[in-house]
This record gives structure tokens, sequence and C-alpha cells, in this order.
């Protein structure tokens, strides 16, 4: 197996403003997460998130800690979440194991010292989407299905914006430091997420794009909302969003995303909304 690890800075929004697209892609843009048989991680300094992919095949992969956590093994002052975007998996938590269908979720909480990943099917293997956030207390392991997801339906088709919010690693549904996660899917014939667009200045977000065919893409936007950007992604790349920041987009087909958020507030409505009439 391999384990990627790659660090990523945080950014002032006003040097943001001067960023050419090289830039911006290598600051944020994380490609082709899923890779068989790896571990595959990017640390950002934005509320230290982590953000990765784990992809059993042929292997069963073991969660390593890394030169840059400086701990004697991964979750040792973290916590973790899963959602498994591929065919069905296990994972392994201090010897107890988790089966996940397609869209299931697992949450492992700090102190479990020993966490592996593998595939029931080697010909249709389990994508395991992962973050990971700094946690100050230990929280028992739960796994939540899709089933037992809090999903809401927003948006409308007149807006190209009607999705399913599946809300999953939520305080609603379990206690966890800092770290939340959901799926959302859009419906059939709606391209745009997140819209109206909002920031949330208490906590930092990432987005995993999947479920887009292989010649399509997504155009992410980002920035501030009175000088946005934007940022070209392929399916199974994420994005990372800082806390001033929008983060919302379209694409030349259907899809369905993974967010994931880490800072103070655990509250899934601490939105400072933004009306699209005034974005920039």
């Amino acid at each position: 197996m391999k384990t990627l690890i790659e660090e990523r800075f945080g950014t002032h929004p006003d040097d943001f403003k001067k960023y050419t697209t090289e830039t911006i892609r290598k600051d944020f843009l994380i490609e082709a997460i899923m890779q068989p048989d790896t571990v595959k991680w990017v640390y950002s300094h934005n509320d230290r998130l982590m953000v990765g992919g784990v992809m059993p095949v042929e292997e069963q992969l073991t969660l390593q800690t890394l030169d840059l956590l400086r701990a004697e093994y991964f979750l040792e002052r973290r916590e973790l979440g899963i959602i498994n975007t591929g065919g069905a998996g296990v994972v392994y938590a201090d010897g107890h194991a988790w089966e996940l269908e397609n869209k299931d979720a697992l949450y492992i909480g700090k102190g479990i010292r020993e966490v592996a990943f593998a595939s029931m099917n080697a010909q249709n293997p389990a994508r395991f989407y992962v973050n990971s956030a700094p946690a100050h207390t230990s929280y028992p392991t739960k796994r939540i299905t899709k089933a037992e997801a809090i999903s809401v339906d927003m948006g409308s088709l007149e807006t190209c914006n009607a999705r399913t919010i599946n809300k999953m690693i939520v305080n609603q549904l379990l206690d966890t430091c800092q770290l939340q996660m959901g799926l959302t899917e859009l419906k059939t014939g709606s391209v745009w997420n997140t819209m109206p667009a909002h920031t949330h200045p208490r906590r930092m977000e990432a987005y995993f794009y999947f479920e887009l065919p292989a010649d399509q893409a997504v155009c992410h936007f980002m920035g501030q909302p009175s000088e946005t950007r934007h940022i070209w992604m392929k399916g199974e790349d994420a994005v990372i969003s800082p806390a001033w920041s929008i983060h919302a987009a379209t694409a030349t087909a259907n899809y369905s995303f993974i967010w994931g958020m880490a800072g103070e507030n655990l509250d899934y409505g601490d939105m400072d909304m933004v009306d699209t009439v005034d974005l920039r």
C-alpha cells in the first residue's frame, strides 16, 4: 500500500484576489483523490482539516500516522469521518468491523489506535472519502447508513438546484468534537448547488464531487461574495473552501458531492447568506 500526504497553507482573502488560475488550483484543488491501494491525504491549515481518499482493491489499507502529525497513532488527537462512494466495504476500528454500503457513513472518535479499510469485491472496490479534524475528547464510533441520514429537499427545478441534502455526521445524530459531514444529491435536470450562496466564518469546508461522467466537469465558485473566482474540476476531485469564501458550483451534467466542515460551531444553520443578485 501507499500513503501520500501533501500540505496546504491558509490564504488571506486580499492575497486571493491576485491569484492566477494556476495558483488557485495549486492551493485549493485536490485532484484524483481515489487511487487504487492508496491512502491519499491533504493537510489543510484551514482549521487543520485533513481531506483524503482510501481505495482498497487488492490490499487491506491501514491508516498510518504521519510525520506531519507528530502523533503515536493517527487518531491520538483527531477524529475521523468516512463516507463510502463506491462498492461495499468494511472499516476496522480497533478490531471491530463496520460494513459500509454505498453512501453509508462512519464516525470514528479520538483514541482509536488501529483503523483499516477493505473492499468486499475487488471488481467493485469501496471508495472511502475521509475527513479528519483535531479532537479534544473521545466520542463513540458510530455508523450512519444512508437511510438513517436526516434528508432535506431543497431548491427547485425552476432554479436548476433541486437537491436532497443528507446530513450524516452531524450533531443531531451523534456527538463529534468539530467535524460535520454530509452528502448532497442533485436531481435530474438540476446542476447548481449551494444557491443562494453563503459563508460561515466560524468554520471552513471542503467539497468532494463524484458521480460525474468522465467527460463532464464541475465549475466551482469561491472567494469573497464581492469578488469571486472559479475553478474547473473533474469527478473525484475535492476543493478546500476557507471560512471567508463562498462555496457553490454548477456542472455540465448531474452529480453528487460530499461536504465536510471543521471549526468552532456545530450548528448546520450557522450561515451568512448572500443574495444571488449581490454576487460579484
